[in-house]
C-alpha cells in the first residue's frame, strides 16, 4: 500500500506500483469508441494515470503528455483513468489533441493490478496520479506516484529513461 495527499488527507492506495526491472501486468481498458486498448507489442509504452479529466491538473497532465509524443520514436502514451472513454475523447478533441491513446479502466482491474486505486478518501475507486513507462516487452523502466494528486508527474523523469 503506498500514499498520496489529496488535499490535507492522506490516501492509501490499494497496492504499490509494479517494481522497476519487472514484467508489467498486462492489461485491457477502453478506448473512445468502446473497444479495448493494450500495450502495443514492440512499442514502448507511457501509462499517463490520473483520478478524473474534470480537473485542472489532471488536464494539464493530458496536455503536456500530448505536447511531447511526437518527440518519441516507437513510443505510444496511454491516457488512465476511470473515467467513462467518452469523457476523456470529448476532452481530447475540444483540445485537438491526437497523439495519445484513451485507456479508460471503468471495465478493467487495472487500478487494482497497478496498485493505483484510492482505496480511501473523498475520491476511494478513483485512479492515483502516477506514471509507468514500458519497455516495448513489456518491462517497468520508470514509476511514480506524485506525492499528491494536485502535482503533475515529473515529465521529463519518464521521457528520460527513453532516450
Amino acid at each position: 500500500m503506498a500514499t498520496t495527499q489529496l488535499g490535507e488527507n492522506t490516501v492509501h492506495t490499494v497496492g504499490e506500483l509494479p517494481a522497476l526491472g519487472t514484467k508489467a501486468p498486462d492489461f485491457t481498458l477502453t478506448n473512445g469508441d468502446f473497444a479495448d486498448v493494450s500495450k502495443t507489442a514492440g512499442k514502448r509504452t507511457i501509462l499517463d494515470i490520473f483520478p478524473t479529466i474534470a480537473t485542472g491538473v489532471c488536464q494539464a497532465g493530458v496536455k503536456a503528455f500530448a505536447g511531447l509524443a511526437p518527440g518519441l520514436e516507437n513510443t505510444e502514451i496511454i491516457a488512465v483513468s476511470q473515467d467513462l472513454p467518452l469523457a476523456v475523447a470529448n476532452f481530447c478533441g475540444a483540445e485537438g489533441i491526437d497523439a495519445l491513446v484513451i485507456g479508460s479502466a471503468f471495465r478493467s482491474g487495472f487500478g487494482t493490478d497497478y496498485g493505483v486505486t484510492m482505496a480511501d478518501g473523498k475520491w476511494r475507486g478513483l485512479l492515483a496520479r502516477a506514471v509507468v513507462v514500458l519497455d516495448t516487452d513489456g518491462t517497468v523502466l520508470h514509476t511514480q506516484l506524485t506525492p499528491a494528486i494536485g502535482v503533475e508527474p515529473d515529465y521529463e523523469a519518464a521521457v528520460a529513461v527513453l532516450q
